[in-house]
């Protein structure tokens, strides 16, 4: 396993070796934060919707509630599913595949990973799968 990297001070470059052991441990670092900071608010919201499971006498009240409870189901959904998404991006640094697409093989981009660490298309390869499905959908 590769050294810890510290990510206030580790700079990615787009000269340095595409995906060598330094990159690939920032991005699992960010990887792996990115992941705690989901659970970590997962778990808050379940305290949270346990406080507020407190029957509520009010009609209104509880109309209200039950609206704020779905939305925090569904962000929560949202969640679960970025968490696999993180899940298969950590699999693919463990397998070497992380950082290339995987439509046509080619390196991502530093860029595009660090602002979209779970990325899996280039930017151009995104850009045609986006266009295929407006067409679709404009059909």
């Amino acid at each position: 396993m590769s050294e810890k990297i510290d990510l206030s001070r580790y700079v990615l470059s787009e000269n340095d070796e595409f995906m060598n052991a330094n990159q690939k441990a920032y991005f699992r670092a960010k990887l792996v934060g990115w992941r705690n900071d989901i659970l970590r608010e997962a778990r808050e919201t379940l305290g949270h919707l346990a406080e507020e499971s407190a029957n509520h006498p009010d009609l209104a009240d509880r109309a209200s509630s039950e609206t704020d409870r779905a939305i925090e189901l569904r962000a929560r959904d949202r969640q679960r599913k970025l968490i696999s998404k993180i899940d298969a991006a950590l699999q693919r640094i463990d397998d070497g595949t992380y950082g290339y697409c995987e439509e046509t093989g080619e390196p991502i981009g530093i860029k595009r990973l660090d602002a979209r660490p779970i990325a899996t298309l280039s930017i151009e390869a995104q850009e045609r799968h986006e266009r295929r499905e407006k067409v679709y959908r404009d059909e």
